[in-house]
């Protein structure tokens, strides 16, 4: 323990560094940002009917509350996408996949 005691608490940033190997983690850190834009990028109306749930490999996955939310978000996922990526400042964003789950899974 001497050492380590030493040495204080690493950043989260260098921990999951540390954890990343030849290929790198499997996902993108900066992705989390998606959570944290989401009710301004897409609006209260939007927002308290669907929430991204997964990004991967490009592609969000949206959950949403009632089919005519799946229906309008299907007709909105372009500029929903657009907007997204232009508040990142990146193509995080490839496609969206709409998913309908039951009120109590949001």
């Amino acid at each position: 323990m001497g050492n380590k005691a030493n040495k204080g608490f690493e950043s989260l940033k260098d921990v999951l560094a540390s954890l990343k190997g030849p290929q790198g983690l499997p996902f993108d850190l900066r992705d989390c940002e998606i959570w944290r834009v989401w009710n301004d990028v897409v609006g209260d109306g939007i927002a308290s009917n669907a929430r991204p749930v997964e990004i991967k490999g490009g592609c969000l996955t949206i959950a949403v509350k009632e089919p005519i939310w799946l229906q309008e978000l299907k007709y909105q996922a372009d500029d929903i996408k657009q907007r997204l990526n232009d508040c990142l400042g990146r193509e995080a964003i490839c496609s969206i996949r709409l998913k309908l789950l039951n009120r109590k899974a949001l």
